[in-house]
């Protein structure tokens, strides 16, 4: 089960606040928090989550098996 709470975010507000918007963006993508909030806004039936969970393992496993390849 997912803890309710992650891993605090921070940012350094230096030149201004819109670069430090951009970067604090940049970092919830990458770590899937704005992902996480889209899917938490409604309710996601046990089927539909199963299947989606399916989905993003097989992702993850063509696009691991891609970046063998490569190597």
């Amino acid at each position: 089960m997912d803890s309710q709470f992650g891993k605090p975010v921070e940012v350094e507000v230096r030149d201004s606040l819109e670069k430090a918007m951009k970067i604090l963006k940049q970092k919830m993508s990458k770590e899937g928090v704005l992902q996480e909030l889209k899917r938490r806004r409604f309710y996601e039936k046990p089927s539909v989550k199963r299947k989606r969970k399916m989905r993003e393992a097989r992702k993850r496993l063509r696009r691991e098996m891609k970046r063998r390849q490569h190597k």
